[in-house]
């Protein structure tokens, strides 16, 4: 448990060196050069308390996700939704966030948005919308609850799944079997930590690193 937990800090501290601004809506000036990552929390956050606490998977630390997260590649934009956010009103406004970039001469392939749990049904909703194969969409512990069910739902893109083995929220493999067609790369991880959904409630280095790797793989291609 040291380890991890000092592997947890070097990957935060390290975060926050490197940096870019953390930003809670697009930035006020948009450089078409740049890349913009998005990140949506799951349901537990939306209100006022950024580490609300789970009766069985603990707490959810939002402001130390979004520190670990960031970089100096790319802008982060980790928006604090409000308590009962309806989900297809958010994925809209997001997907018109994402439009913006697109008519400001942001690459779709210098775009990513990355949700977990109902921030990954969100992810999912705004892909659908956007329907461009050249976005880049990370699913984390989203697919085999309310995604799964919305079968009119078509996710586009490069696609990252990661799901935790405990959880019981799965592959995004049914999901993707759907419509592989609209689906211009796909990779899934999956982690065993025993934290079930827990998991993603922190800047876990098992799902972290996977998909921050993943991420460099993109902006290199």
């Amino acid at each position: 448990m040291k380890n991890l937990s000092f592997i947890i800090f070097l990957f935060t501290f390290s975060s926050l060196i490197n940096a870019q601004a953390i930003f809670e809506k697009l930035p006020k000036v948009i450089k078409a050069n740049e890349h913009y990552v998005f990140y949506s929390h799951g349901l537990i956050v939306e209100g006022d308390n950024p580490k609300p606490v789970h009766g069985r998977f603990g707490e959810y630390d939002f402001p130390a996700i979004k520190n670990a997260l960031a970089d100096e590649k790319y802008n982060l934009i980790a928006h604090h939704r409000p308590l009962k956010t309806d989900p297809f009103k958010y994925a809209s406004a997001l997907s018109k966030q994402v439009t913006t970039l697109l008519n400001n001469g942001v690459a779709p392939k210098n775009i990513t948005l990355i949700g977990f749990s109902r921030g990954g049904f969100i992810t999912a909703l705004a892909s659908n919308l956007l329907a461009n194969k050249a976005l880049n969409f990370v699913i984390m512990a989203a697919c085999t609850s309310r995604l799964a069910k919305n079968k009119e739902l078509v996710i586009h893109g490069n696609l990252l799944s990661i799901y935790e083995t405990t959880d019981g929220v799965g592959s995004c493999n049914d999901v993707i079997s759907r419509n592989p067609e609209a689906i211009s790369s796909y990779k899934e991880v999956a982690i065993t930590t025993g934290k079930e959904h827990g998991a993603f409630y922190t800047p876990n280095p098992a799902w972290l690193i996977p998909l921050k790797t993943w991420l460099k793989k993109q902006d290199n291609e």
